[in-house]
């Protein structure tokens, strides 16, 4: 399948995941037995989304008895979720959506688990966050030990890359970095969006590193009003990051290499930096 397929198919993945329907619009409800009836028999559904399988098959593959397995393709069956084709068993076109449902039901309850401290610190923005493909990947969270634990997973990711493009809620340096723009801005190709503050501060503390590198072309600041949490994007990986409100401290940062995770923070990125500002020669100049 190529790229621009992908693409689209991820777009209009993350519409239809922006634009929930509810179930109250779609009429009648499923009963609450119905449902429960349904992830009941997930183990089956599992089973023949991707293979059909005769009985025999089937009870190897979910190590169950002929009893059982009478059981489950008779609902099947009963169901129209199944059809039996020459002694196997494929689930019809309901049957695969079926499958499909409480593969994602299960996934999405399980990084939403995981990510439990992100979406806690985004709780607000968690609806264009797409959670599933950052289950699997690094979260690193603050404890009273190691309260720098997250910026510290984010400074060594931006050690290991050559670019780093995102945005970010707040720009606050642990006392154990003791010149951060030193060593986060020598070397790379940076592109960032900030809330206004942010850039004053920027420019307060470290003026002359800050226009060398944008004068070198090497760093390019914007500015947009609201922002919803920090994100960044590396070489091969991407970062959300979420932040403490009180003290902007990094209280999580969720890191991962999934392309469906980077192709969504790519389009979050370019939308944000669509609607966000330039730091022009003149702003530059009101800050010295």
């Amino acid at each position: 399948m190529g790229n621009a397929v992908l693409d689209e198919i991820l777009e209009t993945s993350l519409e239809l995941d922006s634009n929930p329907i509810s179930a109250h619009e779609l009429g009648s409800r499923m009963e609450t037995d119905e449902l429960i009836d349904i992830i009941r028999h997930r183990e089956v559904l599992e089973a023949l989304v991707t293979d059909s399988l005769d009985r025999n098959e089937l009870e190897a593959r979910l190590d169950i008895s002929r009893a059982t397995s009478h059981r489950f393709t008779r609902w099947l069956e009963n169901h129209d979720l199944a059809e039996r084709v020459d002694n196997e068993f494929t689930l019809t076109g309901t049957g695969q959506v079926y499958a499909d449902a409480i593969i994602h039901l299960e996934r999405d309850l399980r990084a939403a688990t995981v990510l439990a401290p992100l979406l806690e610190s985004i709780c607000e923005a968690h609806r264009e966050f797409v959670v599933a493909p950052f289950a699997d990947g690094t979260v690193t969270t603050a404890t009273p030990e190691d309260p720098y634990a997250p910026f510290t997973r984010f400074v060594q990711l931006l050690q290991e890359s050559n670019t780093l493009r995102g945005f970010n809620t707040t720009h606050m340096f642990p006392p154990t970095l003791e010149k951060p723009s030193d060593q986060l801005f020598d070397d790379l190709e940076v592109e960032l969006i900030y809330l206004p503050d942010v850039v004053d501060t920027l420019f307060g503390t470290h003026p002359d590193r800050l226009r060398d590198a944008i004068d070198a072309g090497h760093l390019t600041l914007r500015t947009r009003e609201a922002l919803p949490y920090g994100l960044a994007i590396f070489d091969d990986r991407v970062g959300i990051g979420g932040y403490d409100d009180q003290t902007g401290i990094m209280r999580v940062f969720v890191d991962s290499d999934s392309a469906i995770a980077r192709g969504w923070a790519e389009r979050v990125f370019e939308t944000y930096r669509d609607h966000s500002e330039p730091i022009s020669d003149h702003d530059r100049s009101m800050m010295d």
